[in-house]
């Protein structure tokens, strides 16, 4: 019997299964594809029970956060990766902590200096700059076990912390939802305690693990390397974080956040698109790198593939998501279906970026990373600050769509000249 099940014709394509399920960049795709899954929920929820302009300053406090967790890792997260191998969990842990501590100390004493020092209309109360701080460092922390748990191999333990995020912040927003909850402050603190619970669990476990066997030893120069191609990097990171991040800051001055409620409903939905391809690159890094120091690397099969993947997708997303939006929001969101097309098209152009700037890393590259991300964040701010009062979200639509093709443009250059050299 034995013989038989070995031989029978389901083992290899059970074996195959098992073996793609457990590929890093697979589970890495799943963590995003389940993070995608719960903010489409939690967009949904949060336009159902929130005004425009509710939702756009919950979508303001968020982006917030984002942009301070660029400021806390210094563009660490993707030079740790390149510069950790085979090592154990607790060493990587501990020296991952070694670089935020300093960053993160003094973040958190900026914000205390602002809540004294800030004049009264420029800040929005003590209660909302402590959560504020708090989730920045939680978010933080959170992006810094992604960079662990691929560096280490332990990416199924991320996966399974991000489950335990989702279901937390599922089950919170559900009770706001049928509680009737009409305060931002409210699904804000929902996201804060969601991303605290299991960060904190699975910094916690690892640091209980004992050293793996063969594992790989932290050097202190191992830090400063990171810390030096992290500084390098951080302009790319910052500016990309902004690249994505800004309008959201821009539409509430030049507009106002009912316009930014509109706009996040659907921006929400179409950056979801450019996740999958992120999360390959991210998962690809060290592998690239190694293959471009053996001289194997080949860039242009991957960015065709993914240049493919864009073709197909985005038809498909910008119809859907057209059909979808008031049935899913109601009919007072109607006015952002102008904004569907050019922003799936500039997630598509994104997503092709990713992989492009992703190779660039992996070939030592860094400054160029840095200057394609610049000139992204440059020409799509321009164009906000162009359109938007004349175009509303529509004009930051198309500064996205601008902005993302700009760093595609100015990577795939990059790269060419890269490669005759």
């Amino acid at each position: 019997m034995s013989e038989l099940r070995i031989g029978s014709p389901t083992a290899g394509p059970v074996a195959l299964a098992g073996k793609v399920l457990r590929e890093p960049s697979v589970q890495l795709l799943a963590s995003q594809v389940l993070t995608g899954v719960v903010a489409m929920a939690a967009n949904i929820l949060m336009v159902r029970s929130l005004s425009p302009a509710n939702r756009g300053e919950v979508a303001l406090l968020l982006q917030v956060v984002y942009l301070a967790t660029q400021l806390l890792l210094l563009g660490t997260e993707r030079s740790f990766v390149a510069a950790y191998h085979n090592v154990s969990p607790a060493p990587a842990v501990r020296a991952y902590a070694r670089l935020l501590a300093v960053p993160c100390l003094l973040f958190l004493g900026g914000a205390v200096i602002w809540q004294v020092a800030a004049p009264a209309h420029l800040t929005p109360g003590p209660l909302i700059v402590a959560m504020l701080a708090w989730f920045a460092l939680i978010e933080a922390t959170s992006l810094a076990t992604r960079s662990i748990a691929i560096a280490v191999g332990r990416v199924r333990d991320f996966l399974l912390a991000r489950v335990l995020e989702a279901l937390l912040l599922f089950t919170m927003l559900i009770g706001l939802y049928l509680g009737h909850a009409d305060h931002p402050e409210w699904w804000f603190l929902a996201y804060l305690i969601a991303g605290a619970t299991p960060t904190v669990v699975y910094l916690v476990i690892w640091l209980r693990l004992p050293i793996v066997a063969g594992s790989g030893a932290v050097h202190p120069d191992q830090n400063r390397q990171v810390r030096r191609e992290g500084l390098a990097l951080f302009p790319a990171a910052l500016s990309n974080m902004a690249m994505l991040r800004v309008d959201r800051l821009v539409i509430p001055a030049l507009a106002s956040t009912a316009a930014l409620g509109h706009y996040t409903s659907v921006a929400t939905m179409t950056e979801l698109l450019a996740w999958p391809i992120r999360a390959y690159a991210d998962s690809r890094l060290g592998r690239w790198r190694v293959s471009h120091n053996e001289g194997a690397l080949k860039a242009a099969p991957i960015v065709a593939a993914v240049a493919v993947y864009v073709l197909v997708v985005v038809p498909l997303v910008a119809g859907g998501l057209y059909l979808l939006v008031e049935p899913l929001f109601g009919h007072e969101y109607a006015d952002a279906k102008v904004i569907v097309l050019p922003l799936v098209a500039a997630a598509g152009l994104y997503a092709v970026s990713r992989i492009s700037l992703g190779l660039l890393i992996a070939k030592g590259h860094g400054g160029l990373v840095s200057a394609a991300e610049i000139a992204g964040f440059v020409v799509s701010f321009a164009a906000y600050l162009l359109l938007i009062p004349r175009l509303g979200i529509l004009g930051a639509a198309y500064g996205s769509l601008a902005g993302y093709g700009a760093c595609l443009v100015f990577a795939m250059v990059a790269s060419r000249i890269v490669g005759r050299r």
